[in-house]
């Protein structure tokens, strides 16, 4: 059986990438939407940072709505680019994607997360009963928008050459 870290830190070792990648981009070029795309590559590593505290707290039933998750409203499901996002936010989330999840490793470790309210992702349909399972999604769902920014990325850079 794996450990209760052993999915936190799969989830933390697939943000340093991203991170990375932003590391190597500009705040203009976090901030651009290229063509064919709804959204940018910083609109996509703030949702990651917020929808894994989304689902793990907030569909969960652990915290009653979004409203003590910093960025929500920015990041959340079916938000788009409404501004550019700023330097020292950028900073912050680069801070928040590393951090949120420590927090979520020992509120899991500490079991505060081992009884969630069931629910269904609305992306995936998939029925989500043990937090295990929410923390998976969360894997795939980071990797799923790390590949979005990727694809910006490259778009990004035929349009700068």
């Amino acid at each position: 059986m794996r450990s209760k870290k052993s999915i936190t830190e799969a989830i933390r070792i697939g943000r340093n990438p991203f991170i990375k990648l932003i590391d190597g981009l500009s705040e203009e070029e976090l901030n651009y939407i290229p063509a064919g795309f709804n959204n940018n590559i910083i609109w996509n590593f703030g949702h990651i940072v917020v929808s894994t505290q989304i689902l793990c707290y907030v569909r969960g039933g652990i915290l009653p709505d979004m409203s003590s998750i910093k960025y929500a409203e920015d990041f959340k499901k079916g938000s788009k680019p409404t501004r550019n996002i700023s330097a020292s936010e950028i900073e912050e989330l680069k801070n928040l994607a590393l951090g949120t999840i420590a927090q979520l490793e020992a509120d899991y470790i500490d079991g505060k997360l081992s009884s969630i309210t069931p629910f269904s992702t609305e992306t995936f349909g998939v029925e989500m009963n043990e937090i295990e399972e929410v923390l998976l999604m969360s894997l795939s769902h980071d990797t799923l928008h790390y590949g979005y920014a990727l694809a910006q990325k490259r778009v990004l850079q035929k349009s700068i050459d």
